[in-house]
C-alpha cells in the first residue's frame, strides 16, 4: 500500500496534539493535593487520551507499513479503520486484550505492550493519589482516647459532641 506524505501527516499531528493535551492534563492533575471531581475527571481524561494516542500510533504504523492489526478485522485504508484502532487501543490499555484483533508487526506489538504497561500505571497513579489524600486527612486529626459511655466506641475527635457510632452525647474533652 503506497501512502503519501499527506496521509501520514494527519495521525502524526494527532499524536503530537495528544501528547500536548496529556502533558497539560498531567500538570493539572499533580498541581495540588486536593482530591475533587476535577482531578478524577482529569485522570479519566488522561486515560482516554492515552487510548487516542495509541490508536493514532497504530494508524501511523498501518500507513507506513501497510499492516498493523490482524485477526478478526479487515482494514481497508479508510476512515472506518479508525474504529478498529480505537477498539484495539482501549482493550490493550485496559489490559483486557480479547484476542479478536492482534498486532501483526513488531512495531505494533511494541505499541500494544507499552499501552498495557501505561494502562496499569495510569490506573495506579490516580488510585494512589486518592488513597494518599484520604490517609493524610485521617492522619491529620488529633488522636484522642475519648470513648462513648453507651457503646464504648473510641477515638472520637476532640471537637466531637456526639458519638459517631451510636449518636449518644460525649463527655467534654479535657486537654492535659
Amino acid at each position: 500500500m503506497g501512502y503519501s506524505l499527506d496521509e501520514l501527516k494527519r495521525p502524526v499531528v494527532g499524536i503530537a496534539n495528544t501528547l500536548v493535551f496529556i502533558f497539560i492534563n498531567l500538570q493539572l492533575l499533580f498541581r495540588d493535593q486536593i482530591v475533587n471531581s476535577y482531578r478524577i475527571i482529569g485522570a479519566v481524561n488522561v486515560y482516554l487520551l492515552m487510548a487516542l494516542m495509541g490508536a493514532l500510533a497504530l494508524e501511523v504504523v498501518h500507513a507506513a507499513t501497510g499492516a498493523s492489526l490482524g485477526g478478526n478485522v479487515e482494514l481497508t485504508g479508510t476512515d472506518k479503520d479508525y474504529v478498529y484502532f480505537i477498539y484495539f487501543s482501549l482493550t490493550s490499555l485496559t489490559t483486557v486484550g480479547f484476542g479478536d484483533i492482534t498486532p501483526k508487526t513488531d512495531l505494533g506489538r511494541t505499541i500494544a505492550s507499552l499501552m498495557m504497561l501505561l494502562g496499569s500505571g495510569i490506573l495506579a497513579v490516580p488510585t494512589g493519589i486518592v488513597s494518599a489524600a484520604f490517609t493524610a486527612r485521617r492522619v491529620g486529626r488529633e488522636p484522642t482516647t475519648r470513648s462513648c459511655h453507651e457503646c464504648l466506641s473510641e477515638g472520637h475527635e476532640a471537637s466531637a459532641q456526639f458519638c459517631r457510632d451510636c449518636g449518644a452525647p460525649l463527655p467534654r474533652y479535657q486537654r492535659d
